[in-house]
């Protein structure tokens, strides 16, 4: 009985929040050496959710080429997105859930949709629900409405737009970013209807987005400027976690000088508007849900008491409807006998008497689950409340 209404307790005060969880999706959709800058633009994204927190197990990085090992790397084993090579993004802490011919347009449909045999682990999975803030990030080649996938096959607004509505229709995300770096990006978001959505892109619509530098040791672009200047305002601007600066901040940010293209943000389809969406945080989407208690001025020791005091009071409404259980079964097993004694011979009145019997074995099985579930909480206070009071 105490377990159970614990239980409740935590799930009632977690149907109170509608964000319980971030994801992240970063897929690049190019093959080959000289598109060397798609891999880094994806991977810089990679480190910088997961500097902000979000874990491994909530991020699908989809990579379909290893420039990492290509024979024509001058630095095998590694990547860079900038010229000094003052940090390698593969590293050992890269995680990649779908590479080479993995990377394709029907499994990152079914990623979204989760369209899956039952046989494909979770790992390969987008494990969110109705409260997971989703931010997907692509970056390749495209035109007008469509963006290829490893120059083989392409995926259109279309195919976007359906996806994303099927993920609404089945509940797998409160609220999504959708960031796009690719020649004519903005045409990318332009057939979405799904609700709960932001969406922003480097380019209109005849328009290419431009590599920012090249590395003459590594011989090709390494990094795309679109890419490069979001990542500028994320590392200088989002420090941590806690960070206040909001999408509003990191649009404003946008420099068609710099960027050498006409960036877009699409508000329309997020309840609120622009209103509502300028004022979301940034760690809204690329950092972890941040839980947070307010506990004032008081210790360690007063909040331990308090503890204490609240599960006091539980054990004692559970002895409380104990007895009050055990009063209400022995009244009705009292009345039932009264009424069977004037029918039953003396073999009922025996099986009545095993009943009895079972009645109480069963009250006294109860009151042993309850004691042992009192014994635990108590145990726990004895082992865990030296570690809180130290």
């Amino acid at each position: 009985m105490l377990l159970s209404l614990v239980v409740l307790a935590v799930g009632a005060a977690s149907t109170l929040a509608t964000h319980t969880s971030n994801w992240a999706v970063l897929v690049s959709t190019s093959r080959f050496w000289f598109n060397y800058r798609h891999l880094s633009n994806t991977l810089s994204l990679y480190r910088t959710v997961k500097r902000l927190g979000i874990p491994d197990s909530q991020i699908l990085l989809l990579l379909p080429d290893d420039m990492a090992c290509n024979p024509r790397n001058a630095f095998p084993g590694t990547v860079y997105s900038n010229a000094d090579r003052r940090m390698d993004l593969y590293g050992e802490n890269v995680e990649v859930d779908y590479r080479g011919y993995e990377v394709t347009v029907e499994n990152f449909i079914r990623l979204l949709t989760d369209r899956w045999d039952e046989g494909v682990p979770a790992g390969k999975r987008l494990g969110t629900d109705e409260g997971s803030n989703i931010l997907i990030y692509m970056t390749g080649h495209g035109g007008s409405e469509f963006l290829k996938f490893q120059d083989s096959e392409e995926i259109s607004s279309w195919d976007l737009a359906d996806a994303f509505s099927q993920m609404r229709e089945k509940k797998r995300y409160n609220e999504m970013l959708f960031m796009i770096d690719t020649c004519q990006a903005n045409t990318l978001y332009r057939q979405f209807y799904a609700s709960g959505m932001i969406a922003t892109g480097s380019s209109e619509e005849d328009e290419s987005s431009y590599s920012h530098h090249a590395d003459n040791d590594v011989g090709v672009a390494v990094i795309d400027r679109w890419t490069y200047y979001v990542l500028d305002f994320l590392e200088t601007q989002v420090t941590g976690p806690t960070s206040e600066k909001t999408l509003g901040d990191l649009f404003d940010s946008y420099d068609i000088r710099k960027i050498h293209s006409n960036p877009g943000v699409r508000w329309d389809l997020f309840p609120g508007g622009e209103a509502a969406g300028r004022s979301r945080r940034v760690v809204d989407f690329f950092g972890n849900v941040q839980s947070v208690e307010v506990q004032g001025n008081r210790t360690k020791t007063e909040l331990w008491r308090e503890d204490i005091a609240g599960l006091r009071g539980l054990i004692a409404e559970y002895e409380e409807r104990a007895e009050h259980q055990e009063r209400n079964q022995t009244k009705t097993y009292t009345v039932t006998a009264a009424v069977g004694a004037k029918i039953s011979t003396c073999e009922n009145s025996q099986t009545s008497r095993v009943k009895a019997m079972n009645i109480r074995d069963e009250i006294d099985w109860r009151k042993q689950v309850g004691g042992i579930t009192v014994i635990g909480g108590l145990a726990a206070i004895w082992f865990l409340g030296p570690m809180f009071l130290s």
